[in-house]
């Protein structure tokens, strides 16, 4: 049984401060089959480390969501990571995988991600670029650099020197966009990618198309997760959905701009497996 105190203070903002954390969730708990329960991994079911390869998701907070995925219609992770990545990092194979900001769609049960043709046609571009751009510099001064296909990523975190680090990562931007490549900045991250429509709430919007959903929950911790709110948002608006609620995770580092279009803010990664309880 789970110690509803306990999730309540993991709770820093409600919409209405009278609510309890069963009232906010109560859309999603009051018909679960058709309901949608999605998250960021990164900084949200994984705490942010120095390697991105060295995250992982604690096993409490895993136990937790194979729960949630017999219970609730829908549930899916949505990541910057390759949907494939994004699975090996969560371990469980029942549930969906959105990766590359919405390029990629991994269904439960299915070992080979459905791609954004669009986004797929810019892939060998993107990797040409990368590594013309990625020099032996960049490696002495600790910069990293991650292949997710049709995206570059350029990661800084923990190097000797993060000032100098990040300016040279700005340089990569700079030339980036002057050969007509898109950027995304992220906490202590660039990505480069093509120059196409590419952000989390389309890549929910396509997961949950043709979904006998009605209420949908997002909860992230960074700028990209912005996309996922205003996606859903933009669902209900349409009518695809009735009810969204859009949670933030609070951090040193979370972007101010999240917690002000948050329904809910959540704090950090213990806050994430209160709410997952609260679900339950």
């Amino acid at each position: 049984m789970w110690d509803q105190s306990a999730t309540v203070r993991a709770i820093l903002v409600f919409v209405s401060p009278a609510a309890t954390l069963v009232e906010a969730l109560e859309p999603l708990r009051s018909e679960p089959a058709r309901a949608a329960v999605l998250l960021d991994i990164d900084g949200t079911l994984a705490p942010i480390v120095r390697h991105a390869a060295d995250a992982h998701v604690p096993e409490a907070t895993r136990a937790l969501l194979i729960e949630i995925a017999k219970r609730y219609g829908v549930v899916g992770c949505v990541s910057g990571r390759r949907a494939t990545t994004a699975r090996q990092i969560v371990a469980i194979g029942t549930i969906a995988y959105v990766g590359n900001h919405g390029g990629e769609l991994l269904r439960p049960g299915t070992t080979r991600p459905e791609l954004d043709p669009e986004v797929a046609a810019w892939t060998e571009r993107v990797r040409q670029f990368a590594a013309r751009a990625y020099t032996a510099e960049h490696q002495r001064i600790r910069v990293r650099s991650e292949d997710k296909d049709a995206i570059a990523a350029f990661h800084w975190r923990g190097a000797p020197d993060e000032a100098a680090a990040a300016a040279a990562v700005g340089e990569i931007a700079r030339r980036a966009l002057q050969e007509g490549l898109a950027v995304h900045w992220g906490r202590k991250v660039l990505e480069v990618r093509p120059p196409v429509d590419l952000d989390k709430g389309l890549g929910i919007a396509a997961l949950l198309r043709g979904q006998s959903v009605a209420t949908a929950l997002y909860v992230g911790d960074d700028t990209t997760d912005l996309d996922a709110f205003r996606g859903l948002r933009s669902l209900v608006k349409a009518g695809a959905l009735t009810t969204a609620i859009c949670a933030a995770v609070s951090s040193d580092e979370a972007p101010p701009e999240l917690a002000a279009e948050a329904d809910l803010l959540i704090d950090g990664t213990g806050g994430v497996r209160g709410l997952l309880e609260a679900l339950l």
